[in-house]
């Protein structure tokens, strides 16, 4: 096989991997003369139709992402050659060794490089998990993640690779699940076929304790399902306890987003491996936060001026003396003929009303949630006017706290659009909303307001 032209284009050069019915090799581009990666799946006598599922999907999945960390989708054919038949997925090539093969040469990784690694992954993670439909990879380890050249203070690029485990949250939901992943990185869900973005979570603190220990995760003693690690590493109490919260057996007390996790691994210290995860404020936020056992109270100050809003500032007093001036020909219109014409203006009057609150509640308006023991409330404050909306609940009838991370989503044309993070208390049939459109700058607001709204409710966070 080394030596022969794929496709009248991919020369191969040097076999990196084999596994039962897969091979990774290095070859060169005849055409444009560089190197790229040849995954090869050959019909065999093990062959089995879910290996050609998830090639597919991984070559769909690598064709749909768009990340300066992960590898480009290059191309895709049928191979029909006489040493191999099978299909072929070719992707750019990065000249890194793996962290698996930095381990292996005897290097060791400090604790600053460690918390650069683990932020260089939980940023690609919150890319992956943030697409629509949600992108798992389900197989994150030493020999999967790829680091560049240590240069000065930074521990080098990182990269993450090999997406032939990859799911979707969709694909999840139903069908057949296949199990994949590697014994020691797996979370416990997994080895049932189920996966959630907090599976990746957990397999990425498998691999930085590799890195701290030298030692496999599954060659490590373990106690409840949780691999124990502390005794054999000198680390701060801070990054021993967020590994602790990494790799947590339980789906509902491990870390759940790559931003919660980001956000925790930034504080300097967490008090407890087994208490709730207290997020704290970000810097720069003006939201003003008061709660005590009775009561807690959230003020959302104006946004105040931004460049975009003088496009829509001008738009709003076009729109509406149009609108006006065509009312105003209309009555005169109506007056001669006896119909009525300024009826039609109606609606048009109500967009030019949405358009001019709007940006009036952006650059003056402020947004108040109150909760106490008996009601919840939201108010909107314009000009020393109190907007309810909606209108007061009783407390008793909250029912669940929901919180959507940002995602891309798709409309009907294929196109992609960035939705913000949104967050909503539901209160029997009324919504709650917190979010960008009541002066919410940044997601790390709204996990900071759904944490405190969830120990303060005693209530779990439902994360969509």
């Amino acid at each position: 096989m080394i030596g022969e032209i794929f496709h009248a284009r991919y020369e191969m050069h040097k076999q990196l991997g084999k596994t039962a019915g897969r091979r990774t090799l290095l070859a060169k581009d005849v055409v444009t003369d560089e190197l790229v990666i040849v995954k090869l799946l050959a019909f065999s006598s093990d062959f089995e139709w879910d290996d050609l599922k998830l090639f597919e999907r991984e070559a769909e999945t690598l064709k749909s992402l768009s990340h300066p960390s992960i590898p480009r989708y290059l191309d895709y054919f049928e191979v029909n050659s006489p040493t191999i038949k099978g299909f072929a997925l070719v992707q750019s090539y990065i000249p890194s060794p793996t962290l698996e093969q930095y381990i292996q040469s005897g290097r060791t990784f400090s604790e600053s490089d460690v918390q650069q690694i683990a932020r260089a992954i939980l940023e690609i993670l919150i890319y992956l998990h943030g697409l629509y439909p949600p992108v798992i990879h389900r197989d994150i380890k030493p020999s999967n993640i790829l680091l560049g050249e240590r240069s000065g203070h930074s521990v080098g690029q990182v990269y993450l690779v090999d997406f032939g485990s990859v799911q979707t949250a969709l694909h999840t939901e139903g069908g057949t699940r296949t199990v994949v992943g590697t014994y020691g990185y797996m979370p416990p869900e997994q080895f049932g076929g189920r996966t959630v973005p907090a599976s990746d979570l957990y397999s990425l603190g498998a691999t930085l304790i590799y890195l701290v220990t030298g030692s496999h995760p599954a060659d490590l003693p373990q106690k409840d399902f949780r691999i124990q690690f502390a005794s054999v590493v000198s680390l701060s109490s801070g990054l021993t306890n967020w590994l602790n919260l990494m790799i947590e057996p339980s789906l509902e007390r491990r870390l759940d987003s790559a931003q919660a996790a980001l956000t925790a691994l930034d504080q300097p210290e967490l008090t407890s491996t087994t208490s709730t995860l207290t997020i704290g404020k970000p810097a720069g936020s003006k939201i003003h936060l008061t709660k005590n056992e009775d009561s807690l109270e959230i003020f959302i100050p104006p946004v105040g001026s931004q460049p975009g809003m003088v496009f829509t500032g001008l738009f709003a007093i076009a729109w509406n003396s149009f609108i006006l001036y065509w009312t105003i020909n209309a009555i005169s219109t109506s007056a001669l003929v006896g119909l009525p014409l300024p009826l039609f203006s109606l609606p048009f009057w109500g967009v030019g009303y949405l358009m001019v609150y709007t940006l009036l509640m952006r650059l003056f308006g402020s947004v108040r949630l109150r909760l106490h023991s008996q009601q919840i409330s939201l108010t909107r404050e314009l000009f020393g006017f109190k907007f309810h909306r909606p209108r007061p609940s009783p407390r008793d009838s909250i029912t669940k706290l929901v919180y959507i991370q940002p995602h891309l989503s798709k409309d009907a044309d294929g196109t992609q659009t960035q939705t913000p993070a949104q967050l909503y208390i539901w209160a029997g049939i009324q919504k709650y909303q917190l979010g960008m459109n009541t002066g919410i700058k940044s997601a790390a607001e709204l996990e900071w307001l759904a944490q405190e709204l969830s120990n303060w409710l005693d209530m779990p966070v439902d994360r969509e």
